[in-house]
């Protein structure tokens, strides 16, 4: 098969051991398609309180992201999100430098979806 593999990666929760399982998975899957031969491409989309996973403040796993961020995951961060905090907090909050921001969390996944991309919600 040499088609990639496309895994869209949910995180809309703020609990560490979710965001733990998330990066896990998305090591594992990367892991187990490059032992295979096999190109992945992964996209993770935080959205909610997933969102801090991608704070620069925050995040419990800030090492972790930027491993799996130089290795080609791709980490999105949803603008409506950011502008809810910014309202809340008074600041916008800086994110680490993995992040990019997409205008809506849940549109990037309906449009990855729509592009034929699998959707893992750890």
């Amino acid at each position: 098969m040499d088609e990639t593999v496309q895994v869209a990666v949910h995180l809309d929760e703020g609990d560490a051991a979710r965001m733990r399982m998330a990066l896990n998975n998305i090591a594992n899957l990367c892991a187990h398609y490059a032992q295979a031969g096999q190109a992945v491409a992964v996209e993770l989309v935080a959205n909610g309180p997933g969102l801090a996973l991608l704070r620069a403040d925050l995040s419990p796993l800030p090492e972790k992201v930027a491993e799996l961020a130089a290795d080609g995951v791709r980490f999105s961060a949803c603008a409506n999100t950011l502008r809810g905090i910014t309202r809340d907090e008074g600041a916008a909050p800086a994110l680490l430098p993995a992040a990019q921001i997409v205008p809506s969390g849940v549109v990037r996944l309906i449009e990855l979806q729509r592009a034929g991309w699998a959707y893992l919600r750890p």
